[in-house]
């Protein structure tokens, strides 16, 4: 009966399971996006944007990167019929599998396949906002929370 318990209250709480990360686990598991990626205060766009402040963020705003676009299945065709942000959820399923969510978006990486890994990176992105500031994580994604409910 317990194990019932723990996936119902799992399934539940939604987006809110992503406060429990771990930073140092986050930043580890970070290292393989650092190549296109960047974060923190001095961080410029790579092969892919900047992610500061990406929770909550709206598809497409870092100002300098030339994001998919044009055809259907890329990042601006999609936002272009119905903008989106960078939720917990969202962002969770684009880790996962990128294609499955931005099917002809130019991120050529095949995505995580470990739960915890993803659950660890959200955490460690939360951390920075808009600017690269550090701010504390789980005050950041629990803001995310009352805006997507």
């Amino acid at each position: 009966m317990r194990p019932f318990i723990v996936v119902f209250a799992l399934i539940f709480a939604g987006s809110s399971v992503a406060t429990a990360g771990d930073l140092a686990a986050g930043k580890k598991a970070f290292a393989k996006c650092r190549a296109c990626h960047a974060v923190g205060p001095k961080a410029k766009n790579k092969v892919g944007p900047i992610l500061n402040g990406i929770l909550g963020r709206p598809w497409g705003a870092i100002d300098g990167y030339k994001y998919s676009g044009g055809k259907d299945g890329t990042l601006l065709a999609i936002t272009a019929t119905e903008p989106k942000s960078w939720d917990v959820e969202t962002l969770s399923a684009y880790l996962r599998k990128p294609k499955d969510v931005i099917p002809k978006g130019r991120m050529a990486f095949a995505g995580m396949k470990k739960d915890k890994d993803i659950e660890n990176i959200i955490f460690y992105l939360a951390q920075f906002d808009p600017d690269g500031n550090e701010i504390d994580p789980e005050a950041a994604l629990s803001a995310i929370d009352e805006t997507s409910n």
